[in-house]
């Protein structure tokens, strides 16, 4: 699943498109794409791992779920889910969930919990985690209501950077640990966007798929962690389990 960062990509790779008039629509999305004839594109925005074509008077939400993925000015073999032609381009979208947003879409999301929005507000993350002690650290990170953008890289990255174990429990993490995973989170993200830009994101993985420990130089555990049951890859000798 596409994370945050390979999102703010895309919404850069398609700034060629902002105030043009789509003049052809097709694809197999379930609802009625054809009402996107004819309109001309506001602007692009991204919220986490969710990608927006604004409109005057409502937005297309595009999520990449598992396996989505999108084309600028070619296409791929199969049928996508959204196509849209312009008159010096097209961009079409595959594999993705396809809805509309109606109205204002500042009504439908809250910025401040974006990870790489300029209104990112950590503080509100930290009230957030203050209200779910029971909760682990590897479930809330990936909780797009708190930390929008960030992704099963981003959190076995984050949590190997704070030395923090995945199945340490929110309520028993130390103050100034949880500030340092809440910081790290947007940090990360940030640094994550750079490296994939430059085509080089996985030289910088430290414990994402990786077996060693490149600090203790003992053998890395991978466990499906917390309720979510997603991958996490950790050293249980310098992350420590906070229970």
């Amino acid at each position: 699943m596409p994370e945050g960062p390979s999102i703010v990509i895309l919404k850069e790779d398609v700034q060629q498109f902002t105030g043009n008039k789509i003049i052809s629509v097709s694809g197999n999305a379930s609802i009625d794409i054809s009402r996107l004839k004819d309109k001309t594109i506001n602007t692009f925005k991204t919220w986490g791992k969710h990608f927006l074509i604004c409109f005057d008077s409502f937005t297309v939400k595009i999520h990449m779920l598992m396996f989505g993925t999108y084309r600028v000015n070619e296409r791929k073999e199969s049928t996508p889910r959204l196509s849209l032609v312009f008159e010096d381009g097209e961009l079409n979208f595959y594999t993705c969930s396809v809805k509309f947003l109606e109205g204002d879409i500042n009504s439908h999301y809250d910025w401040s919990v974006d990870v790489m929005n300029e209104s990112w507000n950590p503080k509100k993350a930290q009230v957030s985690l203050e209200k779910m002690p029971d909760k682990t650290i590897c479930d809330v990170i990936l909780d797009q209501n708190i930390f929008a953008g960030v992704g099963n890289i981003i959190k076995n990255e984050v949590l190997y950077r704070c030395y923090v174990h995945p199945e340490s429990i929110i309520g028993k993490i130390p103050p100034n640990e949880i500030s340092q995973i809440i910081a790290e989170c947007s940090i990360y993200s940030f640094e994550f966007l750079y490296w994939k830009k430059k085509f080089e994101l996985k030289q910088h993985w430290e414990a994402y798929t990786k077996s060693v420990c490149m600090r203790c130089n003992l053998p890395f555990h991978k466990k499906q962690t917390g309720d979510r049951k997603r991958r996490s890859f950790f050293c249980s000798n310098c992350q420590e389990l906070y229970i």
